[in-house]
């Protein structure tokens, strides 16, 4: 027969074993929080490495992310900020899949810049289901503000909006009221014309045809005599990478330039292509950035380091990574948790944005709102030192280059 202590005991002992249990859990849980908190933060460039981008983004976004980081003193709220890379290839089922190790099992918190609205869309999503964060350099896409926008992302790069806002008003003024288009036959083509189409015909220009081109097409002497035979007084060139540079050096080749026809490229980004072509093939170039290494000290400053670590001035999109990576790192610094991206994104949206010396705004729907610039290309005589290629024409204020809050946008909705 038991004693009344035995007893007691043997009552007792299932509630013992459920408290040691209990206690060994906590101690797991803590020991991996410590463990993920003193992990690196991870912050992934997925970009075009080897492609018509290459130049563009690739390694240079790459070494702008991380002088990012080194001049915000390589860590952030005690952890260690590392920067990590990939190729999309322009694939969106290779960028996603990418992405989505990344924030499973690599500790990626963040990914930027991203070239091809079709793999910015794709990674979207792929970073809202994971509650990660999107800084979009590259991609023009509207619709990542719109009808795609996300509390996980936020479109840095000047948009098709922009581009369409941005140089051809300036230039209907002026009285180039007749336009030909000659543009790459995918997505971010058709929207760059018709959103420019939509800001010519309100100002009361006319546009007086348009032709299509496959993308890596090589020769584009066809469409180039079909813009010359308009007669317009600008050709708008809605496509981008080597295309772009090749339409800009076969235009200077058949004396198009300087010859009553203004060749105004519709793209995100320039530079490298003026750099390649040189000045006397890209001058009386007119069109629209977000940044040029040479238009203020802050930008001098940060692109001559960049020229020594890369060997090239950096280009808008390598600008505007450098811009957002710095903009993250100053959320994390006010303690959020860096795992939860729409947490993240509104610490960004609370502190004011510094986009070499000019203010720059994140929006609820993911719209970063700041000035843009309309430059021409000077000629061969008119530059004075090495990388001086562009000659500011105006200083464009956000509201006029930024497209209002669409309720397309849910986030838009739920104010």
């Amino acid at each position: 027969m038991k004693t009344h202590a035995s007893a007691s005991l043997a009552i007792h002992a299932p509630r013992r074993l459920a408290m040691r249990a209990a206690v060994a859990a906590g101690l797991l849980l803590s020991f991996g929080c410590m463990a993920q908190s003193s992990a690196p933060i991870k912050i992934g460039v997925l970009n075009d490495q080897s492609g018509i981008a290459a130049s563009l983004s690739g390694q240079g976004s790459v070494v702008a992310a991380r002088m990012a980081v080194e001049d915000f003193g390589g860590s952030v709220a005690g952890r260690k900020v590392e920067v990590v890379y990939a190729d999309h290839q322009y694939k969106p089922d290779v960028g996603s899949a990418i992405v989505r190790r990344w924030f499973d099992t690599e500790g990626v918190t963040a990914v930027v810049d991203v070239p091809s609205s079709a793999v910015a869309l794709a990674v979207q999503e792929v970073t809202r289901q994971a509650n990660r964060v999107a800084l979009f350099t590259s991609p023009a896409a509207s619709q990542l503000t719109g009808k795609a926008c996300s509390p996980n992302g936020i479109q840095w790069a000047q948009d098709t909006y922009g581009m369409a806002n941005g140089a051809p008003p300036e230039l209907l003024k002026t009285g180039s009221d007749s336009w030909y288009f000659i543009t790459i036959d995918y997505a971010y083509g058709t929207a760059t014309e018709k959103d420019a189409r939509d800001v010519i015909e309100a100002h009361r220009g006319k546009v007086v045809g348009s032709v299509k081109h496959a993308a890596n097409a090589g020769d584009f002497s066809s469409q180039l005599l079909q813009a010359q035979a308009s007669k317009a007084k600008v050709i708008a060139l809605a496509t981008a990478g080597d295309d772009m540079s090749n339409l800009v050096k076969q235009a200077a080749e058949f004396g198009i330039s300087g010859h009553g026809q203004t060749i105004a490229p519709l793209t995100t980004a320039m530079f490298n292509a003026v750099h390649g072509l040189g000045l006397k093939s890209a001058s009386g170039l007119v069109f629209t950035e977000s940044f040029y290494w040479d238009r203020n000290d802050k930008s001098r400053q940060f692109s001559k380091r960049f020229l020594a670590k890369h060997g090239t001035m950096p280009s808008a999109i390598q600008g505007d990574t450098y811009s957002a990576v710095t903009h993250y790192l100053k959320a994390l610094a006010t303690g959020v948790n860096p795992m939860d991206g729409i947490a993240v994104v509104k610490a960004m949206r609370d502190i004011p944005g510094d986009d070499f010396g000019s203010p720059a705004k994140v929006r609820v729907d993911g719209r970063v709102e700041r000035d843009l610039y309309m430059f021409k290309v000077k000629t061969p005589e008119q530059s004075k030192y090495a990388w001086d290629y562009y000659t500011l024409q105006k200083t464009l204020p956000a509201a006029s280059v930024t497209r209002a809050p669409t309720t397309e946008c849910s986030l838009v909705k739920a104010l």
